[in-house]
């Protein structure tokens, strides 16, 4: 939606693109924080509760905590760069009680810079907007079968770990 929005920028006098910018980062950040504030204050007992039917030990918690403490702000601000993570990055930062004001600022910074760079790309391939949507629909599909695929290997990995 935001690069068809720099299309039209684009296309359009009348509309602009910073305009466009402001609202797609106010919008990301609230939604975002959304996000957050359901994870932090249902997710938890909902993570507790079904730790055992998804097998997730309480030091998987702990650990995962501890690396959302050390890497949470990078993993904020870049999750919005990998299609599919920018939807859990708000509600896992809530579960696993990253800092609010930490979450706020990296979501925020990363919430300009996706949308500015969206946005812009929008924009400036305006009169090629046709193959900038073949293309990223063609990283998209790269980004998702490498997740695939990493997440298969890890998976086996855990599961010849828990026969053995």
């Amino acid at each position: 939606m935001l690069m068809f929005a720099g299309f039209l920028a684009f296309e359009h006098e009348e509309l602009d693109l910073l305009p466009i910018i402001l609202v797609g980062t106010v919008a990301c950040t609230l939604g975002d924080n959304l996000g957050y504030w359901i994870g932090n204050k249902g997710g938890r007992r909902l993570l507790l509760r079904y730790q055992k039917v998804f097998r997730i030990s309480d030091e998987r918690i702990a650990s995962g905590e501890k690396l959302f403490e050390r890497f949470g702000p990078a993993t904020v601000f870049f999750a919005r760069f990998v299609p599919g993570m920018r939807i859990f990055a708000g509600p896992l930062a809530g579960v696993l009680l990253m800092r609010w004001r930490r979450f706020v600022l990296f979501n925020f910074l990363g919430a300009i810079v996706w949308v500015t760079v969206v946005a812009s790309a929008g924009y400036l391939f305006g009169q090629h907007w046709q193959r900038l949507l073949e293309t990223v629909s063609e990283v998209n599909a790269v980004v998702v079968g490498v997740a695939i695929v990493v997440l298969a290997f890890l998976w086996w990995r855990y599961r010849k770990k828990a026969t053995h």
